[in-house]
This record gives structure tokens, sequence and C-alpha cells, in this order.
């Protein structure tokens, strides 16, 4: 039988328009410590009826979980390090059941097996919106602030209907429940779901509405493959790490007229007593303005969050980066022994801290799984550079006792969002105690992924054992086979656009590698029309600045990443260091990743208004199997997507004689009705 998982965001409970939760005092400012989100429907519930859906649940469905959990204001705190106190805060949010009182700007974790259904019922409980009204505004002109809808990133279920469907808008008082049927072959791996109502997604997501989705699997790997990573990994302790830049501000009447962020003599935010910060204006999300903003990364809903572990203890991190804009380049590193973190940190202080106090040795770990996907092999990294909508799973040990400083490093000039050189910061701390040491890390990881194997798949144990020896190869393990020159059906082009010759700049997606025109988004219009069954090789580009390529649905594999001098730097010991002067600082995080699977991949960009010269040239493959319908493709910095750097898609039905199927274009905004 099924299992079928009812995950309610939202029952028939009603809830205040404003929720208030439980929220720490200023006096444990510097109890930072930090768990994994609550999973969601890990809470008792009672048995009662969904009152908009008419299903009563059957006790017989063991894997059943009901849930209230609704679309509101929700008044709450946010720890600020540089007056080490709380700032008052009121935001959008899911709110109540399984979200934590103490942090209720992240979501919970929803977890599913292969063959699971997963039912999320969206009950949108904030104010009256006008702008969301249909034709009322221009596409690409942020608006709807209080519509939403629900973003499964990654999985590969159907886009249509109440699927994944993000081309509907579920305005104030409307109530829609998604269904997730997930095949039984999905890959176990680390998802996560977020809001994606075009117009408002920036602003939703920096909120805080997005949260983790863990598929677990337990298959065993046979001869051909195609096991569970998890079953190697069922014994390590495991982190769900989600990111998130939360960028509220406290707005005041400025000299010229006009309501902008209190700030600081520094130029970052200020929230005053009495004050409460928001997030309503797209103005924050600028090029550099998370930078300047002075806010720091938070983990799990924690701002300097500390985590305790042990010496020589391998451990699974699940990084998931929900954030909207800005490059996230993690590294762990030794902090010195008389070190102490000061009671506040405000920017100075954050960078003095840093370059004084976090000095030791920097931690290799090891990679093991891109955006869900288990690779053929681990890689060794001291940097892991996450984009938003990017997740790594990663094996991270500490060789020794003491504290380590959690960094977000410094990018290089290509490698960040903003195409800049931002100062390194501090994410949080790890405390770690006396345990067992080793002297290399490879080593320990062979050591125990080997005694894992041996315990929990004796059958195909000495095959596996003799890959992780042989470069800590996880070809047993992986989801997908490698996509050969052979099977490619066509060939699709994709030009990342910024048009800076009017105001606003106009933001779009073409479909050449040559021409130059601007293709906003158009919701009536249908970008590109591909054939099920197809296998398809697409080059990639952006003509201005760079961008996190993201598709729906269907994951792809990486072929090569050719920068501006024709050099591939994806390959396994590739160097990046192109620079339009000669060779400039080294970029890691393409090297690598050939052949890896992922859903979101950064595409690179040195080019000016004035010259092409700079492009990188990214070539990818994808199957399109076993889904129809219409989806989306976009630029994951996500006040970009809102402005129109998106496209409709739609897969559709061949009719068995080299022909297709005609289908209906992407509608232009479909609304669920009221209940």
């Amino acid at each position: 039988m099924q299992k079928v998982k009812t995950l309610s965001l939202a029952a028939g409970i009603a809830f205040a328009l404003v929720a208030s939760v439980a929220i720490p005092g200023d006096a444990d400012a510097q109890d930072r410590s930090v768990s994994n989100p609550r999973i969601l429907g890990s809470s008792s519930q009672p048995r009662s009826k969904i009152l908009f859906n008419t299903i009563e649940p059957s006790a017989a469905l063991s894997h059943e979980k009901l849930l209230n959990l609704n679309i509101v204001y929700t008044k709450s705190k946010l720890y600020n390090p540089a007056t080490g106190t709380y700032d008052d805060v009121e935001l959008r949010s899911y709110n109540g059941t399984d979200v934590s009182p103490d942090a209720p700007y992240v979501s919970p974790t929803i977890e599913a097996a292969p063959g699971d259904t997963i039912r999320i019922n969206l009950d949108n409980q904030l104010p009256a919106d006008a702008s969301c009204a249909s034709g009322g505004t221009h596409p690409n002109t942020p608006h709807c602030k209080n519509g939403t809808n629900l973003h499964a990133h990654g999985l590969w279920v159907n886009p249509a209907g109440n699927g994944d469907n993000v081309l509907l808008s579920i305005n104030p008082g409307v109530k829609f429940q998604y269904e997730y049927n997930i095949p039984s072959e999905h890959p176990a791996g680390t998802y996560w779901y977020h809001t994606h109502r075009h117009g408002s997604t920036a602003l939703q997501v920096s909120s805080g509405m997005a949260g983790a989705l863990i598929i677990r699997g337990d298959r065993l790997p046979s001869q051909d493959g195609n096991g569970d990573l998890d079953v190697l990994l069922k014994n390590l302790r495991e982190r769900v790490q989600v990111f998130q830049q939360i960028q509220y501000a406290c707005d005041e009447l400025k000299g010229d007229g006009s309501i902008g962020p209190k700030t600081n003599a520094d130029g970052t935010y200020r929230c005053d007593a009495g004050d409460t910060g928001k997030i309503e204006n797209y103005d924050l999300f600028g090029p550099g303005a998370w930078l300047a903003s002075g806010r720091y990364t938070s983990v799990n809903g924690v701002v300097l969050p500390e985590f305790q572990s042990s010496q020589g203890q391998v451990e699974r991190w699940r990084l998931i980066h929900a954030g909207v804009r800005d490059t996230i380049a993690l590294t762990f590193v030794k902090m010195a022994a008389a070190a102490v973190l000061p009671a506040k940190l405000d920017r100075a202080g954050a960078n003095s801290f840093i370059h004084e106090s976090c000095t030791g040795a920097t931690v290799p770990f090891h990679l093991v799984a891109a955006d869900g996907l288990t690779m053929a092999a681990a890689q060794k990294v001291e940097v892991a550079t996450l984009q938003p909508g990017y997740r790594f799973d990663a094996l991270i040990a500490f060789p020794e006792p003491g504290t380590y400083c959690v960094i977000n490093a410094a990018a290089t000039r290509a490698g960040s969002v903003n195409g800049d050189n931002p100062p390194e910061r501090l994410i949080g701390t790890v405390e770690v105690t006396t345990g067992q040491g080793f002297s290399d890390i490879e080593s320990h990881l062979v050591d125990i992924l080997s005694a894992a194997a041996t315990e929990e798949m004796p059958s195909i144990a000495p095959i596996v054992i003799q890959d992780l020896k042989d470069g800590l190869k996880l070809g047993k393990l992986t989801p997908n086979p490698d996509i050969a020159d052979g099977e490619v059906t066509g060939q699709q082009e994709l030009t990342f656009q910024i048009d800076l010759s009017g105001a606003p700049p106009i933001f779009g997606v073409s479909n050449s590698l040559n021409a130059a025109e601007r293709q906003p988004y158009d919701p009536d219009r249908l970008d590109r029309r591909l054939s099920l069954g197809a296998v398809e090789e697409w080059t990639l580009q952006s003509r201005l600045a760079s961008h996190p390529f993201h598709i729906h649905v269907n994951p792809f594999q990486i072929v090569s990443i050719i920068d501006p001098n024709g050099k591939d730097v994806s390959a396994a010991d590739a160097v990046d260091d192109y620079s339009p002067s000669g060779s400039g600082p080294v970029d890691p995080q393409y090297r690598g990743l050939k052949n890896v699977w992922k859903d979101t991949l950064w595409i690179k960009s040195n080019a000016t208004p004035a010259s092409a010269r700079g492009m990188y040239q990214v070539k990818i493959r994808t199957r399109y199997q076993r889904y129809i319908g219409a989806f989306v493709l976009h630029c994951h910095i996500l006040d970009h997507e809102d402005q129109g750097m998106m496209q409709n898609i739609a897969i559709v039905l061949p009719d068995g004689n080299g022909n297709e199927i005609a289908t209906p274009q992407a509608a232009s905004r479909q609304q669920p009705h009221h209940h």
C-alpha cells in the first residue's frame, strides 16, 4: 500500500492574523545553542477531519500526519550581535504546529520516503492585498506581498494541478492543498521547500518562509548501484542546517522625505527600543545590501549559533542555502585557545575578531551529495561555496578539541553574487570536546564507512569498501546514470540578460547565445516546449553579472564549464583563476563538478555592458521523464526572479508519429477559489 502523509500547513483551526510566539529574554542573549529544526508531524495530533478537504483520515494509514499551520504575520525577536540583545520583529511566516516558538522564522522539516504521498494544506491568513488581482500590476514589478504558493525545490514530482505548481497564487483568505506523489525510485537526499509566488518570492523567503525537505531511503545497493547513501551514513550524527538571510529593518523618515532603514554610523541597520523590524520593501535586496545591513546569516533560525561536537566524531551536515541572494562560502577554522567571543559584535568588532582569533588551521571536509544527489566520489574541500538554492551533504570531523569558527569566507570577485570581494563574516562556533583523535581524515572516513558497509550491506560490502579505499568513491550509491553523448536528442540555449539602458533595469532570459534582446517574464507566454522522453543538452551563459540557474522538476548533469579562455574549470584538478586582466584569485566553486548532478548551478560571468568578453559557457544534460505540464526555470537570486528573470516551460507528450500533442500554454495566474 502506498504510504500517505497529510501535512497541513493549514488546517481548520483558525489563528489570528498576527501570531505571537514565546521568545527568549534578553538575559539569554548568549545562549546560542542550536538544534535541528522540528520535524513536521512529529507532535501528537488529534485525528480530526480536514475541514476544507472533507477527507477523514484512515486509521490504517500509519504514516498519516495531521497538522495545523497557517501563513500569518508573526511577532517574535531575533538576536542582534551588534547590541548583544534581541530586536523585536514582525514577519510573514508559517506558524503553528511544529514551528519552534524560539525560532519561528525557520519552517519545520518535512520528512518522507520514496513512495510516500505528501499533502500540504496552505491556509493564507495574511491581510487582503489588492495587488494580487490578476492583471492589476505589471508582472515583473514586485507585488502581491501577501499572496503565496509553495515549491518543493529539487523534488522529482508532478508540476501540474495541485502538484509542485508554482503558477498558482494562493491569495489571502484562500486555502489550498498541494499533493506530492513521490515516486518509489525517487533519490533519497536533501531538498527544501519555500514560497514561490512571482512578485513576492524574495520578500517572503527572506522572512523565513522556507524549510528543509528530507527524502530518506533504505535501499541497499546492488551490483548495478542505485543504493541510498542513507544506509551507509545511518549511524552518523546528522545536522540539518538551514542557512537564511533575514534582512529586517526598522524604518524612519529621511531628510529627503523618503522612508528607509535606520542606520548606525557605519551604515548598518539599527532598531531602537520600541521599534519593530519588518521586511516590506524590495529596496532591501539590491547588490551589496545584505552586507551593508550588518545582519548575520542565521542557521535554523538562530543568529551566531553554537554547535557541540566531539573530537573525531564524523557528522553528516545537510547544508541548505535558503537565503535570497548572497553567497555563502562555508569554512571551519580553529579558534585561538585564549580567544573569547565578545558579548557584542558590531561590524568592526566582527572583522577584528575573525582576523585576531580565528587564526588556527582550516578543517578540510568532504562533500558527498550536491542538491540532494549522491556524487560519484566524495570531494575534499576547505571551502564549500553555496549559492542561493544550493544544497551540499558534507562529512565533517574535527581533529582536535577546542573551539572552531564557522565562517562565511571571503569569496573571490567572480564567485560572489554581487561580483565583489566581501570580507569574511562569522556565522557561528563549534565547541569540540576531547574524543578520538585521527591523523588523516581520508583514512578516518574509510575506516568508519567501511565498518558501516560491513554492518549494513554485507552482501555487497567488499565492493563498496574497495570503492571507498579507491578515493572515497560512492558509485554504488548514485541515483542517476550518466548521460552519454549518443543519448542526446536535442539542444537548448539560454542567456541571462540585464538591460541597463533604462530605469528600472529589465531582467530577462533569452533562448539564444547570440541574441542580446531582452526577454522579461510573461506569465501568458510559453517560452519552451520540450518533449517527454527527450534527452537534451543545454548551453548556458550570462550576458551581465552571474546568476544561479534553477530548473524545476528535472535535475541535470554537468558536462563542462568553460572559462573565457577556453579552459574547462569543472575538472577535478582545475584551477579557475580567470580575470579580465589575466590571472586572478582562485575561485574553487567549480572544481570537481564535471559529471555531477544538480538542480541549481552558478552561471558565472565577468562580462560588462561594454564587452561580452568574460562570459563562462556551461553545458548540462537532462532527461525529461514521466511528467508533463508547465513549470519554470529562473535565476535563484530571488529578487531577480521576481523582476522577470524567469521562463515558462512545458513538457509535452509525443503522439508516437514524431509530433507533439498540443498542450495549453501556461495560463496567466491561476487562483484557487475561496472556501
